[in-house]
């Protein structure tokens, strides 16, 4: 007789189907970039592959176990996990171990934890249960700065570890408040601009960005001007991002740390000291582009072979990608990646509580801020900030936490219950 309890019931099997070929491609990438001559086996915790392969079968047993939960168990545990989540960032000041410079690591046995990776799990099972209590159509200001401060308070205490990478992930929760309606799209139109600011202004004198948005000011004025109160709130815009381009200087010499600025001055002025700050940089786009159309294939990428990239199974692990397999894998792995987004969009916009859906929509923002963040600053389009590229970077803790998110995605959506 069959058994009527199947956990794959109502389970989209498309995203599980992307997620193994993501993992598998990952493990392969990282065995390519690990690999040497005579090593030990696969199984070997001596190697980068083979404690992923630890990693990836652990993460598929994890993703196993939720989908045996009850949806309910999310929502009405959403709050604990939340706060389990905080204790463990605070702890890391008492306990945690430094890593590359940045104190986010618990040392258990051989293996590091990084808690701030499971923080963006907790912020996101938390927000979603919080914006689904507030039973009006319109939140009030209240709401919304409670619901900022659920966000704000793992982000500064990742900030405090000196994870400004981790810390900038933790901005994704603003597309699930947008989705929401909790905040309006001119917030990250003036997140935007302010972004396209600083990096015009480290550019060019102040003066003449000044001049620019005086110009736009005027122009827009005049389009404008048989609009009531229009002039009064341009001229106040005006004056406060004349403020904003004055104080980007002074925030760049005297906030940031010395390792973020060399960043930032890599991206913006390109191959500027090629032998320290800008090396990572440099290499990434030789390996990259030495892959050419078709790739060198695998384990004959020379960039990855000879170990010229640095953190290439973590953080550079798209330069293997793209030198082994070239522009045709590279593209390959970007198209895996926005199916598995636009599937999950799809899972969001069919839920049936808000829990459900903000919990999808911040499930999305976070996968591709890290998708977008990390491929981007292998090809120079973004500082070298140092988040993993999700299911494919070495890590535990990264593909733990991820997997958690998606397939507890998964299990809400399978659900689509009325949770509030």
């Amino acid at each position: 007789m069959k058994s009527q309890f199947n956990i794959f019931h109502n389970v989209d099997k498309p995203v599980i189907i992307l997620y193994l070929i993501l993992v598998s491609i990952g493990w392969l990438s990282i065995y390519s970039a690990d690999f040497i001559e005579g090593q030990s086996g696969f199984f070997s915790l001596q190697t980068s592959y083979g404690r992923q392969l630890l990693f990836i079968l652990t993460a598929i047993l994890a993703a196993g176990a939720i989908l045996m939960i009850n949806a309910r168990f999310f929502y009405s545990f959403s709050r604990i996990i939340y706060a389990i989540a905080i204790l463990l960032l605070v702890s890391i000041f008492l306990a945690g171990v430094e890593i590359n410079a940045t104190r986010a690591w618990f040392r258990i046995g051989g293996f590091a934890i990084q808690p701030s990776e499971f923080a963006k799990y907790a912020t996101a099972l938390a927000l979603a249960a919080y914006i689904s209590n507030i039973r009006t159509k319109k939140p009030t200001k209240a709401n919304i700065y409670k619901s900022i401060v659920i966000v704000l308070i793992p982000a500064l205490l990742t900030l405090m570890q000196k994870d400004v990478g981790t810390t900038l992930v933790f901005s994704a929760f603003v597309f699930a408040l947008y989705r929401e309606g909790w905040i309006s799209g001119i917030v990250l139109f003036m997140g935007g601009l302010a972004v396209t600011l600083f990096i015009l202004t480290m550019i060019f004198n102040e003066f003449i960005i000044i001049g620019v948005l005086a110009s736009i000011t005027l122009l827009l004025m005049f389009f404008l001007r048989k609009r009531q109160g229009s002039a009064i709130r341009l001229i106040g815009l005006f004056v406060l991002l004349s403020v904003y381009v004055y104080s980007v200087d002074l925030a760049f010499e005297n906030i940031l740390q010395a390792h973020h600025k060399s960043r930032i001055e890599v991206l913006i002025y390109g191959d500027s000291d090629l032998q320290g700050a800008g090396y990572n940089l440099h290499q990434s786009k030789i390996a990259i582009g030495s892959g050419g159309f078709w790739g060198k294939g695998f384990l004959q990428g020379t960039q990855t072979q000879f170990n010229f990239i640095p953190e290439q199974t973590t953080d550079f692990i798209f330069c293997t990608i793209g030198e082994e397999w070239g522009f045709v894998g590279s593209i390959t792995l970007i198209g895996l990646f926005l199916a598995l987004l636009l599937r999950l969009i799809a899972l969001a916009e069919r839920q049936k509580s808000s829990f459900s859906r903000v919990y999808a929509y911040s499930v999305v923002s976070v996968l591709f801020v890290h998708f977008a963040i990390n491929i981007g600053m292998t090809i120079g389009l973004v500082p070298v900030i140092g988040i993993p590229l999700p299911f494919i970077s070495y890590g535990g803790s990264s593909l733990w936490a991820m997997t958690l998110m998606l397939f507890t995605l998964l299990k809400l959506d399978a659900e689509r219950l009325e949770m509030t």
